[in-house]
Formats: C-alpha cells, sequence, structure tokens
C-alpha cells in the first residue's frame, strides 16, 4: 500500500491534519518504517480508524474481533513461526474454508504463506484486515509465559545451567533463542516481553524468604505473575544488571540503569532500579512502550470543551499551561501528547525530565541530573539560549523553578510543566506561595488543568443498572451544578449507572486499561480581578462556576453515566465540589 495514499485518505478523513501528513512523508524517506507504522507507534490515529481507511484502501474487508472470540482449536492451524513472521493469524475453520486475519494483506510474501497454508489443508482462503493489536495478542498464545518459564526450570533442574549472569547479550531475542545454553536469558526475556504484552508499566522482581516473586503492574495495581525458586534470584538480577549495564559486584546500595531492546517491531525502553533488602535485591523495572504511554488528547478521556480549551490555549504564541495532580495521575502523558500536536519542523521544542520517559522523534530531550548540579533551575536558564519556541519542564518544585517558567511564559514562549496541588484552582495560591509575584500570574497562566486515573469498564462484560438512592443524590447534586449543555437527560430517581463482573475479555477486573479524568481551568479577565482582590478560594471558585468548568468529580459521574467507568471509583477518587 503507497504511502502516499493512506496519508491522503487520513487527511481527508480529518483523522490528521496536513502539516502532520507532511512531515510524516518526509520521515518515511529518512527512516525504514512505513506511514502506517510511524501512526501506529506514535498513536496518531485511533487503531481502528487506521484499520477502516486502509480497508476502504485496499478494498479488504476489515474485521474487528477479540482474541477470546477465536475458537482456541484454530491456533494450530498455523505455526508460530508463520504467524510472528507474515503477521497473521487464523481466526475461523469452516468445513471447506479457512478464515485469517491479515495486518497486511497487501504483503505479497504474507499472501504466499497464506496460500500454502490453505492449500496444504486442502481448504479455501478467506481472508479480514485485522488490527495490529489482534495480532500481538495472538502471539502469546504460542509462546505462553508460563510455558517459557517452566521449560527454562526444566533446564536448570536438568544441571543445565546458563551463563546469562556473566553473559552479556544486547538483544532480548538472541537471548532467548539461545533458552539450551542459557535458560535464565530465557527467563528474563519472557518477563520483559510479557510485561509488554500484557502491556504492564512496571515489573517489579522481589526476593522473599522462599521464593523470588515477579508482579507486573497493570491498570494501576499490583498483580502476581510468576513464582521461581529462590536460588534463582541472583542469577536473574545479574542478568538485569548485564542488561541495564549496572554493576555487578554492588548489592549494598540501590542503582539505576536503562535498557532498550525490540519487541514485536517496536523499540521499548526499560528503566531500572535496584534497592537492597535484608533479603537480597529487589529489582523495579518503568515499561516505557510508546504505543501504551503515548497517546493523543482524545485517547485520554477529554471532553470536547476540556479539549477545546487546551488547543485554544496550544495556538497562543505564548504562556503557561500547567498540568495538576498527584504523583502517577498521567500528567507527565498528557504534557506529551500537547507536545505530539505542537511538534512541527517550525517550532524548536525543548525539554527538562526527570527522567526522560518516551523519546519523541523532533524533540530536543534533556534529563537533569541534580546530584552535579544540573537541576531544573539551572537547565532552565540553558534552554533559554537555545532559541526555543516551546519548553517543557518536568515539574515545578522550587521558587527559583517557578520564578524562570514565569519569566519564560512572559519572554514569547509555550511553557508546558507539572505542579503538585489538589485540584485546577490550586495552581495560583501554589505559585504565590513559591513567592512568584500576583501580578506576573495573569499575563503568564494560559491553562491550568487537574486530573486523576480511574479504570475504563470492561465493554464486553459491564451491565447497565439503576443507581441507588445515595448515589443518585450525589449524582443529581453534581448534575445540577453543570452547565446546562452537559446535563444528560434524567432525574434523581432516573439514573443508570453500570457495572462490570469480570470476563475474559478482561481477565475477570471489570476494567481494561484506565484513563483520566480532568478539570480545566482559564485565564480570564475576571480572574485576573479575583487574583488582584487576593486570590481566596471563594472568588476562585465563584469563577469557575461563571467559566462553566466541568470539576473533577462533575467529569467522572458524565463518565460513569456514559458507561465508561465505575461511579463507586469516581466517588473515591474526587472530592466534593
Amino acid at each position: 500500500m503507497e504511502n502516499t495514499a493512506l496519508l491522503n485518505a487520513l487527511v481527508t478523513a480529518q483523522l490528521l491534519d496536513g502539516a502532520a501528513a507532511e512531515k510524516l512523508r518526509g520521515e518515511v524517506s529518512l527512516s525504514k518504517k512505513s506511514v502506517e507504522d510511524l501512526i501506529y507507534d506514535r498513536r496518531l490515529v485511533p487503531e481502528e480508524s487506521l484499520s477502516r481507511i486502509k480497508s476502504q484502501i485496499l478494498k479488504i474487508p476489515y474485521k474487528k474481533i477479540s482474541l477470546t472470540e477465536i475458537p482456541p482449536d484454530v491456533f494450530p492451524l498455523m505455526p508460530e513461526e508463520t504467524v510472528r513472521n507474515f503477521r497473521v493469524v487464523p481466526l475461523e475453520r469452516r468445513p471447506d474454508l479457512l478464515i485469517a486475519g491479515m495486518v497486511h494483506p497487501e504483503d505479497e510474501k504474507a499472501q504466499e504463506a497464506v496460500k500454502f497454508i490453505a492449500k496444504k489443508l486442502r481448504l479455501n482462503l478467506g481472508v479480514y484486515l485485522i488490527d495490529r493489536s489482534l495480532w500481538e495478542a495472538a502471539l502469546r498464545r504460542y509462546s505462553s509465559y508460563d510455558s517459557e518459564v517452566q521449560n527454562a526450570l526444566r533446564l536448570i533442574n536438568s544441571g543445565r545451567r546458563g551463563t546469562g549472569g556473566t553473559e552479556r547479550v544486547v538483544e532480548l531475542e538472541a537471548g532467548a533463542s539461545v533458552s539450551d545454553e542459557a535458560p535464565i536469558i530465557r527467563i528474563v526475556a519472557s518477563t520483559l516481553k510479557e510485561a509488554v504484552y500484557q502491556k504492564a508499566s512496571d515489573i517489579h522482581i522481589e526476593p522473599l524468604r522462599g521464593r523470588v516473586r515477579i508482579r507486573f503492574r497493570l491498570n494501576g495495581e499490583l498483580e502476581e505473575v510468576s513464582s521461581l525458586p529462590i536460588d534463582l534470584h541472583p542469577l536473574i538480577i545479574s542478568r538485569v544488571k548485564v542488561l541495564s549495564e549496572l554493576k555487578l559486584d554492588e548489592n549494598r546500595i540501590p542503582q539505576d540503569g536503562r535498557f532498550r531492546t525490540v519487541i514485536l517491531g517496536r523499540d521499548i525502553d526499560f528503566r531500572v532500579a535496584t534497592f537492597p533488602t535484608t533479603v537480597g535485591e529487589k529489582v523495579a523495572i518503568r515499561v516505557l512502550d510508546p504505543t501504551v504511554g503515548l497517546k493523543g488528547l482524545a485517547e485520554l478521556g477529554l471532553v470536547e470543551r476540556n479539549s477545546d480549551l487546551l488547543k485554544k490555549a496550544l495556538a497562543r504564541p505564548y504562556g503557561m499551561i500547567l498540568m495538576t495532580g498527584p504523583t502517577g495521575s498521567g500528567k507527565t502523558t498528557t504534557l506529551y501528547a500537547l507536545m505530539q500536536i505542537l511538534n512541527r519542523d517550525g517550532i524548536n521544542i525543548i525539554s527538562l525530565e526527570d527522567p526522560v520517559e518516551y523519546f519523541i522523534d523532533g524533540l530536543n530531550q534533556s534529563q537533569v541530573h541534580p546530584e552535579i548540579g544540573y537541576d531544573f533551575a539551572s537547565g532552565l536558564r540553558q534552554i533559554l539560549r537555545q532559541d526555543p519556541d516551546v519548553i517543557m519542564i518536568g515539574e515545578i518544585r522550587d521558587s527559583e523553578t517557578a520564578e524562570l517558567a514565569v519569566h519564560a511564559a512572559l519572554t514569547g514562549h509555550i511553557v508546558l510543566s507539572t505542579l503538585h496541588t489538589n485540584n485546577a484552582l490550586g495552581v495560583i495560591p501554589r505559585l504565590l506561595d513559591m513567592k512568584v509575584d500576583s501580578f506576573l500570574l495573569p499575563p503568564s497562566l494560559n491553562v491550568m488543568a487537574a486530573q486523576r486515573l480511574i479504570g475504563r469498564l470492561c465493554d464486553a462484560c459491564k451491565k447497565p443498572e439503576k443507581a441507588s438512592p445515595e448515589v443518585a443524590a450525589i449524582i443529581d447534586k453534581e448534575i445540577k451544578k453543570l452547565p446546562a449543555e452537559f446535563r444528560p437527560a434524567g432525574g434523581q430517581n432516573d439514573y443508570t449507572v453500570y457495572r462490570a463482573a469480570g470476563c475474559p475479555t478482561c481477565k475477570g477486573k471489570g476494567v481494561v486499561g484506565r484513563m483520566a479524568l480532568f478539570e480545566v481551568f482559564m485565564m480570564t479577565p475576571e480572574l485576573r480581578t479575583a487574583i488582584d482582590q487576593g486570590a481566596h478560594v471563594e472568588k476562585l471558585e465563584e469563577e469557575a462556576r461563571r467559566q462553566g468548568m466541568i470539576t473533577l468529580r462533575q467529569d467522572g459521574i458524565l463518565k460513569a453515566l456514559d458507561g465508561r467507568a465505575l461511579i463507586e471509583e469516581v466517588l473515591r477518587e474526587t472530592t466534593e465540589t
């Protein structure tokens, strides 16, 4: 499929703007990736929309299907090597027909491979175009994590212990391919790959008294995925240290490292931190998968009003956009989404981060090192000498950084950063507490936004139910405070909420992934007056109501009524306004 045809179709469908399309066209000529790969990796277009556009171009039907809908007995029809190399998945077998799903049905070699299998089975062939995420999920059916770990343990128990603790292997796939000689390499590689497959944000390798526990953080919660003999602990830790180039003979103090590898055809970064405990070293590994961590504004969960306000602020020539919330609430993810909107050839974007989580082409990203005097404040002074248009500061932590950020915004720069406050209204008192002069806030601040992360209800098993009288009363109270255009239909005795009992799609959890709740507070002439009068909480709340700001709780309630969130979690994670 031609890159030009796909780009033109996406622009016509208003899924991509002309400037972004031109930039992608230029990048394709310099990189080894196709336009489709670049779009998927950066999450520039929702996957289903991308697949539907591609289906129209190729005139091959698209099938939206989950892994649980595929009969288990069809997987053996295709060998793992074929599935992996040609990105195909067997979907169904009928008396005279094999139905296959293909990520790249236009690939002639993939066509030949699938035709050969159908001919060998003496079946006719039917083909659908499928999402890449389905193919990735199907791969796990061929090489399950449990079976790979058990195979490695059998090799160890038979006396064929490998040298994974001392042998340096740069590529995970290469390490996994020599499992007979190095089962420890196989265990570590399989663990890292499984974390990527499950879209885990973190891996914890923890020594206990009698075993090694491996846990993944999935949707914000830790879940045990494997348990290994305790005598393997030093070998596994050594293997991780080799990959991340840490000192093998140092286990008394914490160490930090990082490495990158290729899994499922995309670059994945792993950030490693060791920590000494009384029973041995614990390792925490942050999984930095750009296809999971990098999102567009639409994927973050912004309602139209909030999205429009942020885009309006980005269109201004200068000023600060501050994201606020507790640690782990997704503030940095939102800043990355904003930077991707601004990331154009004519704009110089420079970031100061601690640490750099995702590498984005076109951005000048720098990691601060406070231990050598290179912190946010000193880095910000240097940034201003680099002729920036947009400056991203990982966090405003002190008065010096706050003052420099404000002056950068006043001198013609767009400044993106984060701040720790409870809500969007808390930004102004926090900056004043950091000794920023009140008269500097109105001309320098454009937008203050707060966010929280909650679970996204599983669409496959969620069921509607009538809200209890107590919950309905809370909903009704918040709904009545909303501007008329955002109020849903119904009354206090007629609110429908949703609950998910759990199913194979969500692995019995009732949630699939997470989404953010937002509130966005704009700088206005009325807010300027409130600041001049002392920025009292009552005045700020009055201005928020005048603006029609949707609070975190109200945003969550709207999502709960829409079937995307559990109402109890919304009420637990937000406060009454």
